[in-house]
């Protein structure tokens, strides 16, 4: 029998699953926390208890999968390190296109003449001197570069040139935009190396700890990593693509969802510690989203599953409403650390500071909330921001950090890069309060939500009357806002419906008196027409009363806890090689290859050079990611007019898909 070994990183919980292949069940399986100080700690403990569970030897394990949500919750709570943009050929407008602006964050850009033209002829020459100079000039600031060039996908040279000096003069990682996406836009293409970028130090990370640790107890066994579209690929490929990974969670939990249920046409919501995931299963495959993944407000170039990440999870940060006379409560986007989490390993002073915030009277502002050191690179930092990191040398609480509100701001930009993390109320915490988990320190969460519910609404009444009410009130608001996310996805998925944003929909009066069962003059009956796979660790503890809401079957299978860890295993290895042949003037037909533009007299010449091009490519890029049995496919795109009863050659687009299975140790 061949044995796999599946892992899920998550944003609190990394799981291990071991799978016996042939006969398709799982033989153990296990959890751990994450462990941000080193992750190998927490995928460690995962996998060797998975491995205990299963009574199998570590020398059994034939392939090791990863799977992880820590680049899909990176860019939902705006997080990654610092980078520079080396911007080609382009002008400062198209910087404000495509959310490019946003992503930067301030980040340096490097703008200099270059590109080429739609037909991939250079419009100006690459100054490689003033690129050098202006490098140099950075320094230490930044942990690696995007390198964007004005029509790269025609002709990638100035992006290759750039990444190479580069890479020679900092030794820093490079990503270029064409090697992540065929398609043009360049500013959607730059947008998304700059997020590539900004990724790599962490998933290197991440693959590097789970490498150690196979290594620690004996497992030699090709380790593949899932990508966004449910695919594998190779650890060492996605260090170099980790934007690739994104959604690589999501789409791992839809693999699983389907490998345990069996089911060919439902909605499938993983609910993790950051984020919600939702996705249609329709006939028993996934979408792809043919405009690129969609993550933290960012349309990244990504070919990904058609997905819903929303920033509601077990771990997100409660938000108490204040504005208008009743109060209210709404949860994320951003994950804290729970409080009851916290306390586990900083117990004595965690519950010290929550026994003198409730000898008050008055709840102060940042009373309930930690600070907790992380590592990362601290390039770039101002002297304030480095003034308040130097004082959360440990966990402490948030106001003993901070000697002005002149710092808050610098906090929340440490906050943002990565370096410091902030501990405060979730609904994992209302879950131990109300008995639905007991696994961290149940006495710091009651003291935690017993001081927020003293907290004052705009009428000057109590949040709630104690911790308990005030739990029920967390959770009740996590429902409604899976229930948003679940309609969210209906609507957008129903083509009935096409003229309103899905967003809009899901909030609507009449949809609402529909989930209600309203009866009056209008009966309305709102439900959803296909059932719901919840998946997570907590999903069981919520997900019940999300479906009594939606009028749906509910499926919670046996192993949804781990499902992401399943699914890292059972997917295939795939890679795709996409090109152009352009029609530059009558009779003359250009492929544009990878070593440069090739002119042909018939358009068949030229698509029958590029298509071996690609085959070869994408078949030599699926061995690298591990795949062996290769399937190949084509697929022509051919645009053409007729003009005055002549057909037109305009452009033609061919894709190589080249699949096969992962490959094995034994």
């Amino acid at each position: 029998m061949a044995i796999f070994l599946g892992v899920d990183t998550g944003g609190t919980y990394t799981d291990a699953v071991i799978l016996d292949e042939a006969a398709n069940v799982v033989l153990g399986k296990a959890k751990a926390l994450t462990s941000r100080h080193d992750l190998a700690v927490g995928i460690g403990e995962a996998v060797d208890a998975a491995i205990a569970a299963a009574g199998v030897s570590s020398s059994d394990v034939a392939l090791v999968s990863l799977s992880t949500t820590l680049a899909t919750n990176a860019l939902v709570e705006g997080q990654g390190a610092r980078v520079a943009l080396v911007f080609i050929g382009f002008d400062d407008a198209d910087l404000g296109r495509s959310g490019l602006t946003e992503a930067l964050k301030g980040d340096p850009v490097i703008r200099l003449p270059g590109g080429h033209t739609h037909a991939g002829t250079e419009v100006a020459a690459l100054d490689l001197a003033l690129l050098e100079m202006m490098v140099r000039e950075l320094g230490e600031e930044v942990s690696g570069f995007a390198v964007a060039s004005q029509f790269a996908t025609r002709n990638p040279a100035h992006e290759i040139a750039a990444r190479d000096l580069i890479r020679q003069v900092t030794g820093r990682p490079v990503t270029c935009s064409h090697e992540l996406s065929a398609n043009l836009n360049g500013p959607k293409r730059a947008l998304t190396a700059v997020l590539n970028a900004r990724l790599i130090g962490m998933i290197d990370r991440l693959v590097a700890a789970c490498e150690r640790h196979l290594v620690q107890v004996g497992i030699d066994a090709p380790l593949m990593v899932v990508r966004g579209d449910g695919a594998l690929i190779s650890a060492a490929m996605v260090r170099e693509r980790p934007i690739e990974t994104i959604l690589s969670g999501p789409a791992a939990s839809i693999v699983g969802a389907r490998w345990l249920t069996g089911a060919t046409d439902a909605l499938v919501s993983d609910i993790g510690g950051t984020t919600t995931d939702v996705a249609l299963l329709r006939d028993g495959l996934p979408e792809i989203d043919p405009e690129g993944a969609r993550v933290g407000g960012f349309r990244t170039m990504v070919e990904a599953v058609a997905m819903r990440t929303t920033g509601l999870g077990g771990d997100s940060e409660v938000h108490l409403v204040t504005e208008g006379l009743k109060g209210g409560l709404r949860l994320g986007p951003r994950r804290l650390m729970p409080v009851s989490l916290l306390a586990v390993d900083h117990g004595p002073m965690v519950h010290a500071a929550l026994d003198r915030w409730l000898s008050s009277e008055a709840v102060g502002e940042m009373d309930g909330r930690f600070v907790v050191p992380m590592s990362g690179q601290r390039g770039g930092l101002n002297a304030r921001e480095l003034a308040v990191l130097e004082r959360i040398t440990q966990a402490m609480p948030m106001a003993s950090a901070l000697t002005s509100r002149l710092e808050v701001a610098a906090l929340e930009r440490l906050v943002a890069r990565g370096l410091v993390m902030i501990s405060g109320v979730t609904p994992s915490d209302a879950s131990h309060v109300l008995g639905r988990l007991d696994a961290w320190d149940g006495a710091a969460a009651e003291k935690a939500l017993r001081l927020i519910a003293k907290r004052r609404t705009g009428a000057g009444e109590r949040f709630a009357k104690g911790p308990e009410v005030f739990a029920q009130g967390v959770v009740d608001q996590l429902t409604q806002q899976t229930v948003d996310c679940l309609l969210e996805t209906a609507f957008g998925e129903d083509r009935a419906f096409a003229e309103e944003t899905p967003e809009t929909l899901a909030r609507h009066a009449l949809t609402k008196a529909g989930l209600a069962q309203h009866r009056g003059v209008l009966e309305i009956d709102v439900k959803l027409g296909v059932p719901v796979i919840g998946l997570g660790a907590s999903a069981p503890s919520y997900y019940g009363a999300v479906g009594e809401r939606l009028h749906c079957p509910m499926i919670l299978p046996e192993h949804a806890g781990v499902a992401n860890a399943i699914g890292a295993v059972a997917g295939q290895v795939s890679q795709r090689a996409t090109g152009t042949v352009s029609s530059p003037a009558e009779g003359r037909f250009v492929a544009h290859l990878a070593e440069g533009l090739q002119s042909f007299s018939s358009a068949e010449a030229a698509l029958a050079v590029l298509e071996a091009a690609l085959v070869a490519e994408a078949s030599s890029r699926a061995r690298e990611a591990g795949a062996v049995d290769l399937r190949v496919a084509v697929d022509r795109e051919v645009k053409e007019v007729e003009i005055e009863g002549r057909t037109m050659f305009i452009e033609a687009r061919v894709t190589a898909t080249a699949s096969g299975r992962p490959r094995v140790a034994h």
